[in-house]
């Protein structure tokens, strides 16, 4: 799911967050990861936070609403892709994605107190009714971007099977959270009308998408990525449901980089961030695999990673680290690592480690004050941290991009309290999904500790 918004960034440098996953290496599936700490499905972690580490949470949190607030439209509920950090701007491009992340969003600022409830509701049940009469869909699958005031396919985007899986996310936390029969009804609908057999390869993958003029796309989500909520919610659905096989299907090549052992290779750290922001997998083992836990350590080897390259980058440290696909000095760019690939070139992007919180508590948050108390309004403008920037070349990334904006809000809140994972996770066919996988019930919950 690129957030890339505008082709011309990224035709610059050739790549963006799907074309990424189509070139990651096949490998064979190592040995299976352990369990680690774990928690009871859908409650806090127990992080520790201090006052002031719920102040930068805080801060973080409505300031990432704002975005959504001045960036959804007032007819169709559709989240803009991207704009200036410093405020609303003329771009109209819209992305399925950030309207998933933008209707879960509409939740945690009702929960915290920042629009009143009457205000929630409305939002919500706008923004489905719209999508279900007017946003035109190719058997239940939206396409990429859109004119956010009309739903006009642009930029002859695919219909795309992720951008579509991330929007109902946001749809089903908000049917749970709202608890409305109207709601409700909205997002069954919804839900029920996708076929994600449709799309179904002969390999039991499933294809990253389809274009009126050409047909499917050739690539599929065929190993690990951040794909793997899709073939949870596609399994557990109540109609055109995906085979539970399926969930097998695709490859879970092992990487090894130093002491750190875990599941992805060559993929960027939001891969390992975007399901786990709606789906609680914490204790829940697939035949060994810890996913949760998998995602802990690719957080550290990431970090170990960013401090390794300190002879080219020294401004890296253990307190400020972090790249995943985002805007750049020459363009919107998939960079990360172990091991390397992408033009690294020391730019730092907030949202690696917001989008992780929830894996590395001390880790993470150590990044974010520093960035908020030593980059200061530099880096920190209306809607928080810009995309990204680079701390030698002065280099400041002039916009935000509403998925990273998202991935940082909700994990900011699944750390403090849980409550995204809380509402998803109450759904039948998440459960489902959970279910037919044999990630149904959890291990023994543990303290977490940070």
């Amino acid at each position: 799911m690129s957030g890339g918004g505008q082709p011309e960034r990224a035709a610059a440098v050739g790549w963006d967050r799907r074309e990424f996953v189509r070139a990651a290496l096949a490998a064979p599936l190592g040995a299976a990861l352990l369990a680690g700490c774990t928690a009871a499905p859908g409650t806090a972690l127990d992080a520790g936070l201090d006052a002031t580490d719920e102040q930068l949470l805080d801060e973080i949190e409505r300031a990432a609403w704002h975005y959504f607030a001045d960036n959804c439209h007032p007819l169709t509920g559709l989240a803009k892709d991207r704009c200036g950090a410093d405020g609303p701007d003329s771009r109209v491009v819209a992305s399925m994605a950030a309207t998933g992340f933008a209707l879960t969003a509409a939740c945690i600022a009702e929960r915290r107190g920042w629009i009143e409830r009457a205000e929630l509701l409305e939002r919500i049940e706008r923004t489905l009714a719209w999508v279900e009469a007017e946003l035109v869909h190719h058997r239940g699958f939206w396409f990429h971007f859109v004119d956010h005031g009309t739903g006009a396919r642009v930029w002859r985007c695919e219909v795309s099977t992720i951008d579509t899986a991330l929007f109902l996310f946001g749809a089903i936390t908000a049917g749970v959270h709202c608890d409305s029969p109207r709601i409700r009804g909205l997002v069954d609908r919804l839900v029920d009308r996708v076929d994600w057999t449709w799309l179904r390869r002969a390999d039991g993958t499933v294809g990253h998408g389809w274009r009126p003029e050409t047909g499917p796309l050739a690539h599929g989500w065929e190993e690990f990525s951040e794909a793997s909520g899709l073939y949870l919610l596609a399994i557990g659905a109540r109609r055109h449901a995906l085979d539970p096989s399926s969930w097998r299907a695709w490859r879970r090549p092992v990487t090894s980089y130093r002491e750190h052992r875990f599941i992805g290779d060559r993929v960027p750290l939001f891969t390992h961030q975007y399901s786990q922001a709606w789906f609680d997998l914490r204790g829940r083992l697939d035949d060994g695999i810890d996913w949760f836990e998998n995602s802990r350590t690719a957080t550290l080897a990431h970090r170990d990673f960013c401090l390794q390259l300190r002879s080219e980058h020294p401004h890296f440290a253990p307190d400020r680290w972090g790249f995943t696909a985002s805007d750049s000095a020459k363009g919107y760019v998939a960079w990360g690592g172990p091991p390397a690939f992408g033009p690294i070139d020391g730019t730092v992007v907030p949202c690696a480690a917001a989008g992780s919180l929830p894996f590395a508590p001390d880790e993470c948050l150590a990044v974010l004050r520093r960035l908020r108390h030593e980059h200061g309004e530099r880096i920190w403008r209306r809607y928080g941290f810009v995309d990204a920037f680079h701390p030698d070349h002065r280099w400041v990334a002039p916009d935000v991009i509403g998925i990273d904006v998202g991935i940082s809000m909700l994990m900011a809140e699944n750390l403090r309290s849980g409550a995204v994972w809380r509402w998803f996770m109450q759904d039948e066919r998440v459960q489902r999904g959970l279910r037919l996988t044999g990630l149904g019930a959890a291990s023994e919950p543990l303290r977490v500790t940070r």
